[in-house]
């Protein structure tokens, strides 16, 4: 939110208020929002209305109101749980109306409900705190990178501790600076009064300051300051009791700590013994929060489970993951509350693992929400997009280098694999490369747009995360505060400065000016579009940004960049240089500019060190990141399998499925490299399953005997197929007709389609298209009777050269697909199906049927959306739709089961309109091929070979 005066904030919350009691009369207009503004600008300041900027309340309600976010989904499993939330429990609540009261000052009434309505969801399959005798209900909340899962816990706090939840313990991480992060956070949104060293009640904050119900006060055992966890000091002077105020704790996922919290509780809090002599919590019910839950809290060691099914009782679970699930099972009543943005290795935690003493794993054995965000979400679909045919269509805020490091990676200013004792130097020099250097110009020029924008009360920081070993960033450390240093000298004292000026309002003309005018066209109604400054507004403001300017290492070795909330009306303009701390959970206010070099690719680790999404109100054209070719491609991974998985989470939650289904489904699926294989708890190989998925090649060989034995594969299909039964084949779809130019064949047997894949060799760096593994795949689901009756498509309509295939079969017009000129050594495209082409084997009945389903299923979600335009309810069924309607049909729609169907898609990809140097030369087609798997509940699964040295030599070690 910008940066308003008293009275116009003021004036803003009133004039909120007001459309908030009107909005169930009508629509919210422009006319309305302006009549209720000038009313609360006269309440305000009567006589004096100019005190109230009645223009920026005008604009920011319009913002607020053009808002828009898509539903949360989930899925729960009711065994043993007992339906409880309803009004009548609501009527007596106290923690959560203020905390409401204190969101609606700073956010939209639409994004206040959203969050009112998704911690409704989550209480609500939690237990009945009140609920007598024994009870253990374990969920996971999935919500998108830096989206706000923390107000979305502190708001779940709120209401259980109203409901009657008596102990709530935050996992925070692994670093005091995280904690001490949320430590704050929830002295805002839940304490309502700042914590101290000594246990005193410093001052009223937050959900506190503004007067209602400051009786409130609940129990905090630990404080804000960089020492505040849970400690043996605090823990003698503590006495608990079932009192009306809940207890609160903040505490790191360390395991010292930890077990310092679970002896307390055994010792102090306990007030019953079971059966084996171990004292237990009978009577107070808890909540335990774990922040980043994929990170630290998963058990990497295997457990064997018996041929019975039964668990190893002699397992000894990690350290962290033990003391998390004692302190657990130190309760009879307790709920745990797991929140991630990359929920993969939880999904990997086997459902029956269990030991006496640790009780069972953390599975979300539950329920699973998925949050859905806001319309001003800036997330990986949005920064990067979503691959099409057309490739990606991100925002342009990359920008790429490769001067970090020598071409074979080995030499240079920060190679990949460098030691602990590296001392970075740039072509021998002792100095930054060129494109940090841009960088750090890149991050002076947001800073002084965002003042000359008057958003100079608010925090500035830039994010230099190339190194995890601390002694190499104490050195970036130097460089960079060196080259900031003599930046200000020549500034600030007008000595030798023509020159950098010079270079920076080159970098504004050139790069600034055009970005945000890219920008401003991309932004919805409920962002704030930017318009480019003026040169000597952004030059006005350069000595005083530099002055401000401080470089800080954020390691486990120096002082935290944390002190945001204690600097008080100063603005910190910061550049934190770090590595693993930077990497997951820390938030850094406005950030503004990242340059990042890192080694590791596995989805979860590289999409948690994504600190650059999130909202950024007024300066996302200011934004840029700086990274290496070979990072942005991998966010691009990231982006298309984080949609995968979560449309496939809406497709299962849909059809009724429960965590179990889910987590067999996500172990079973195509997206490998989703996280380390120790989180998948396996030494073994992992088993796949590709029922229900489309895959497609994306990545193909440039070497031209290659494609000539690919290009020979496809013309032996199509001979053993014979003659087509359809040529240029034409469906009816709703109202209109669909054509394609090609042929068609039906009833293709499954030798045929497993001998192409035998013989197809597809790209080592395709991330899920493996011809072997589709040949077995096929072959192993033939002998159940599913997969043996294939539709076979070759298809052009491109604007490519014609080619002849086997039996005279001429595709007039090959089709067109431009390779990823960032990527040489091979042909990279984006999407290679175009939407429609799954569906070419329905008729108009499972067309229909495909389309009902995805009209239901529809999410307009503005995390996953890449352009942020809210999109209209689809005209055209979805994949996962399809695919399920083809394998399991629609009864109510007269539609048969067909999971004998498989559809082969082939694709004969002109070279010369790839744009691709490689295969300037090629005159013949590049085959590619898409295929899509209808659903099924067979159960058959290839082996996939995981070979771990490969794997960390490749993607790195575990964070």
């Amino acid at each position: 939110m910008p940066e308003f005066s008293t009275s116009t904030a003021t004036a803003l919350s009133i004039a909120q208020s007001l459309l908030v009691a009107d909005q169930d009369k009508g629509p919210i207009t422009a006319a309305l929002i302006t009549e209720k503004v000038n009313i609360a600008a006269s309440v305000v300041a009567p006589g004096n209305e100019g005190a109230v900027d009645k223009d920026a309340v005008i604009a920011e309600l319009i913002r607020r109101y053009s808002q828009w976010i898509g539903r949360d989904t989930g899925m729960s499993d009711t065994t043993d749980h007992e339906a409880w939330l309803n009004a009548a429990r609501k009527k007596d609540w106290r923690c959560w109306p203020r905390y409401r009261d204190m969101l609606e000052r700073k956010m939209s009434v639409t994004a206040v409900d959203a969050l009112d309505k998704s911690t409704d969801r989550i209480l609500g399959w939690m237990e009945d705190p009140g609920r007598a005798g024994a009870w253990d209900r374990r969920g996971l909340v999935v919500g998108h990178v830096q989206s706000g899962k923390t107000a979305n816990y502190s708001g779940l706090i709120c209401k259980a501790a109203d409901s009657g939840y008596k102990i709530i313990i935050i996992l925070a991480g692994l670093h005091n600076n995280l904690r001490s992060q949320t430590q704050i956070r929830l002295e805002e949104g839940f304490l309502g009064y700042e914590t101290s060293a000594n246990g005193d009640i410093v001052k009223l904050i937050g959900v506190g300051e503004h007067g209602r119900d400051f009786e409130i006060k609940p129990n905090c055992a630990t404080n804000r300051t960089n020492t505040g966890d849970f400690n043996t000091k605090i823990a003698k002077h503590l006495a608990i009791t079932p009192e009306q105020r809940p207890w609160l704790f903040v505490v790191k996922k360390h395991k010292v700590v930890l077990e310092r919290l679970l002896k307390w509780i055994r010792g102090h809090v306990a007030d019953a013994t079971d059966e084996h002599g171990k004292r237990f919590v009978s009577n107070l019910p808890l909540l335990l929060i774990d922040d980043e839950a994929d990170h630290a809290s998963v058990d990497t060691g295997e457990q064997h489970i018996g041929a019975d099914g039964k668990p190893d009782e002699d397992h000894e679970p990690k350290a962290i993951n033990s003391r998390i699930r004692k302190i657990l099972n130190t309760f009879a009543k307790k709920a745990y509350v797991g929140y991630t943005a990359t929920p993969f290795a939880n999904i990997f935690i086997h459902r029956q693992n269990e030991t006496p003493e640790e009780g069972p794993d953390l599975f979300p054995q539950s329920f699973i929400v998925n949050l859905a965000a806001p319309s001003n979400y800036v997330g990986p679909a949005r920064v990067f997009g979503l691959q099409t045919p057309e490739g990606r269509s991100g925002l342009p805020l990359t920008r790429v280098f490769q001067d970090h490091a020598s071409d074979d990676g080995r030499d240079g200013w920060m190679p990949a694999k460098h030691q602990k004792d590296h001392a970075p130097a740039h072509m021998g020099q002792d100095a930054l490369p060129p494109s940090l250097r841009e960088a750090v110009r890149s991050f002076v020029l947001a800073c002084a747009a965002r003042e000359a924008r008057g958003q100079g009360a608010q925090h500035s920081s830039m994010l230099v995360h190339v190194t995890r070993f601390t002694l190499v960033q104490k050195e970036v450390h130097r460089q960079v505060e060196d080259f900031v240093q003599k930046m200000k000298l020549r500034i600030t004292r007008g000595i030798d400065h023509e020159a950098l000026l010079d270079e920076l309002r080159a970098l504004w003309e050139s790069d600034f000016v055009p970005t945000t005018e890219a920008i401003a066209s991309k932004l919805t109604e409920s962002e704030e579009k930017p318009s480019a400054l003026p040169w000597a507004e952004v030059l006005a403001k350069l000595p005083d940004v530099l002055s401000d300017i401080e470089v800080r290492m954020v390691n486990g070795k120096a002082k935290d960049a944390l002190d945001y909330a204690e600097e008080g009306a100063k603005a910190l303009k910061v550049i934190a240089i770090g590595g693993d701390k930077l990497a997951r959970g820390l938030t850094l206010e406005g950030l503004c500019t990242s340059y990042f070099v890192r080694t590791t690719k596995m989805y979860d680790t590289l999409m948690q060190m994504g600190r650059w999404f999130g909202y950024r109100p007024g300066y996302i054209d200011l934004c840029r990141l700086y990274t290496t070719e070979e990072l942005v491609e991998w966010f691009g991974h990231i982006a298309d399998a984080s949609e995968e998985l979560r449309e496939e989470f809406d497709t299962m939650a849909e059809s009724g499925a429960i965590p179990r289904d889910y987590g067999l489904r996500v172990q079973s699926h195509p997206v490998l490299l989703v996280t380390s294989p120790l989180k998948m708890r396996t030494a073994k190989n992992l088993q796949l399953s590709f029922s229900g998925d489309l895959l497609e090649t994306v990545s193909m060989h440039n070497d031209g005997k290659i494609l000539d034995q690919n290009l020979d594969t496809a013309n032996k299909l199509i001979a053993a197929c014979g003659a087509p039964d359809e040529t240029n084949p034409e469906r009816v779809r709703g109202t209109q007709n669909q054509q394609w130019e090609g042929f068609l064949w039906n009833d293709v047997p499954a030798d045929h389609i497993a001998d192409f894949f035998e013989s197809f060799i597809t790209h080592p760096k395709a991330r899920k298209v493996n011809s072997a593994l589709l040949r077995d795949f096929v072959r192993s689901m033939a002998t159940t009777n599913e997969l043996t009756s294939w539709t076979v498509a070759l298809l052009g309509g491109g604007s490519g050269d014609k080619h002849t295939f086997a039996g005279g079969l001429t595709i007039d017009r090959m089709t067109k697909r431009t390779a990823d000129k960032d990527i040489s050594d091979r042909y990279a495209i984006g999407r290679l199906l175009s939407p429609r082409d799954e569906a070419i084997d329905l008729d108009d009945a499972a067309w229909s049927a495909a389309l009902a389903r995805t009209k239901k299923m529809f999410n307009p979600d503005a995390g996953r959306q890449k352009n942020g335009v809210k999109p209209s309810e689809p005209d055209t069924p979805n994949g996962p739709s399809i695919r399920f309607i083809r394998g399991k049909g629609s009864e109510a729609d007269g539609v048969a089961p067909a999971p004998q169907r498989g559809l082969l898609l082939l694709y004969p990809l002109d070279p010369q309109q790839a744009g691709s140097e490689a295969l300037a030369d090629r005159k013949n087609p590049v085959m590619a091929f898409g295929v899509s798997f209808p659903s099924s509940d067979s159960g058959v699964k290839v082996e996939y070979a995981v070979d771990h040295l490969l794997w960390t030599q490749e993607y790195g070690p575990a964070d």
